[in-house]
């Protein structure tokens, strides 16, 4: 009988080759509970080339709690392939130690208990220490790249329109960037932001929709090493579907594999060694973008916040997954020689806050755009007796507590809130402070809107998101978890064909079910529609803790998977 490591194994065999990564030194030095700055960062150097991935740091400056998923289903061909695995299944494909700081950081598995012993992660004062210590050792060989997802998701950075993480990124020093909810600040502040940016943004997939000629610079080429390094970037291709259109109406997005193809091809011909695409697809979408482009060495993918201990490698190109709210940093050296990548090492590394040192020069600079803030950053809203996260393909308790607030507060029969992978996490018995509020709900479009629609309309909209994820096909995926649902249940069969997966929705306080030709109050946020009207969510949320000072949820039955 085949066991399910065996299975998990082959699985991976099947779908990809993963190369040598977490199973050396840190797997053994955490597993022994050796928790060291030298440990979580020493790595025998190797090549001639290091790239170092940050990405889908949402303006997260400060160390954080931050719940990995317990649902993250695959679809199709990718079914059971990583990242779409969690939990135990995830120790076991990866032969980690339950209960080590690797599984703390790369699982859910008994995450309220293993981050009170482990504590925070990231905090860009402690991803400065890392990426200066990678400098000093390889110099000019290395090259900083951001993936995108950077610029938005903080109390702060909304006050600030991305102000503070720029000037806090400018002090780290990427080389280039990608971005994705970057264009939520609309088309006018972000071309300002990027005009003064010390080092390129690229986005070879966006185009000024007028002219169809290329928005952002498509690629840029850096000699490190001896090598010549063609980097080129990938914006996420749904922007203007998964977030308002109106606000960058003057550009275009898409996958746009052919120009991907294009831009390999010119790379080469201009005498580049390694090819990178500096991706916002998604996993899933570079997974199949690399099967079908030839020449991409290293795809450093985002958007999905997967992070895993070893890179995939799929027709000779590796895809780098580096998580998401600065718990990662990505070492991948890299052995290029004779215009091709010979070889590589590469290291997940994990940014415990209370083993890496902060960097006190980003340290300072962090205090000084956090201070006009902090105390209103600091004041305390409530206190929660449940593990609020978001993170998950159905359902998150920081959603709950938002749906609670838009049912009372708004005087909804049903509530929808949209199913960001954005959002830390706060641990039982803790305070939720205006900071914990905003890192899941800070954006440009907070308006909570009041409506009456018909049980159909509900059901086209389940139905649209669901295939947005589960679509078999990764290009139609166009980003997200599932709208989470407030006063309403309902079954879901994700590999079903479209417009037939969900059913049974039924409304809770009745237990009546929901009628297609019925009208129903519904209040939801994060409309993609301008003018929407209604107050912010912030403000919604707040009004509803002051009533509930101690917030203790009950577990979220609302969700049926079938299939």
């Amino acid at each position: 009988m085949v066991s399910r490591r065996e299975f998990l194994m082959a699985a991976v065999a099947t779908g990809a080759i993963v190369g040598p990564g977490l199973g050396g030194r840190w797997t053994r030095a955490l597993a022994q509970q050796q928790l060291s700055e030298d440990a979580l960062l020493s790595m025998e150097p190797f090549g001639n080339v290091t790239l170092v991935h940050v990405t889908d740091i949402h303006a997260q400056l400060k160390p954080v709690y931050f719940r990995e998923p317990s649902v993250n289903l695959g679809v199709g061909e990718v079914a059971g392939l990583p990242p779409h695995v969690t939990g135990a299944d995830f120790l076991e494909l990866y032969n980690i130690e339950p209960g080590s700081p690797e599984a703390y950081a790369l699982t859910y598995e008994d995450f309220t208990a293993l981050a009170r012993t482990y504590g925070r992660m990231g905090g860009m004062d402690r991803v400065a220490t890392v990426v200066k210590r990678i400098r000093a050792e390889r110099g000019d060989n290395m090259l900083l790249l951001d993936g995108g997802d950077t610029w938005q998701g903080s109390y702060t950075a909304n006050k600030t329109l991305g102000a503070d993480m720029v000037e806090v990124m400018n002090a780290l020093g990427p080389d280039a960037m990608t971005g994705h909810w970057e264009f939520t600040y609309g088309a006018d502040r972000v071309t300002e932001l990027v005009d003064g940016l010390p080092f390129p943004f690229l986005g070879s997939n966006i185009y000024d929709a007028e002219w169809n000629e290329p928005a952002f610079e498509p690629m840029t080429m850096f000699e490190r090493g001896g090598v010549n390094i063609a980097v080129i970037g990938q914006a996420f291709p749904y922007t203007p579907i998964a977030n308002p259109r109106w606000m960058i109406p003057g550009w275009s997005f898409g996958i746009r594999e052919e120009d991907i193809a294009a831009h390999v091809q010119e790379a080469r011909a201009d005498g580049a060694d390694l090819v990178v695409l500096l991706s916002h697809n998604g996993f899933d979408v570079d997974r199949k973008l690399a099967s079908r482009v030839d020449g991409i060495d290293v795809i450093l993918t985002g958007h999905t916040h997967d992070a895993l201990p070893e890179p995939v490698i799929v027709n000779d190109t590796l895809l780098i997954a580096s998580g998401s709210n600065g718990k990662f940093v990505s070492r991948l050296d890299l052995d290029v020689r004779d215009g091709a990548m010979k070889g590589f090492s590469y290291r997940l590394i994990p940014v415990f806050a209370d083993v890496i040192a902060p960097d006190a020069e980003m340290a300072a600079l962090i205090d000084k755009v956090r201070a006009p803030y902090e105390a209103e950053l600091a004041r305390e809203l409530a206190r929660t007796d449940t593990l609020l996260y978001r993170r998950g393909n159905f359902n998150g308790t920081m959603d709950d507590l938002i749906c609670q607030a838009l049912l009372e507060e708004r005087e909804a029969d049903i509530a929808l809130s949209p199913g960001f992978r954005w959002g830390t996490s706060v641990l039982p018995g803790d305070a939720i402070t205006v900071e914990d509020l905003h890192t899941a709900c800070a954006m440009t479009y907070p308006a909570v809107y009041r409506s009456t629609m018909s049980g159909q309309v509900i059901r086209d909209i389940l139905e649209d998101v669901a295939d947005n994820l589960f679509n078999p096909d990764p290009y139609y995926q166009q980003g997200g978890d599932m709208v989470r649902v407030g006063g309403m249940s309902y079954t879901i069969a994700p590999t079903a064909d479209m417009g037939s997966r969900i059913s049974d929705m039924t409304v809770l306080k009745t237990g009546e079910p929901i009628d297609p030709g019925r009208d129903y109050v519904v209040s939801g946020w994060a409309s993609v529609n301008e003018n929407t009207e209604g107050p912010a969510i912030w403000d919604v949320v707040e009004a509803w803790l002051k009533d509930n000072p101690v917030v203790t949820l009950k577990e979220n039955g609302s969700v049926r998977i079938a299939g």
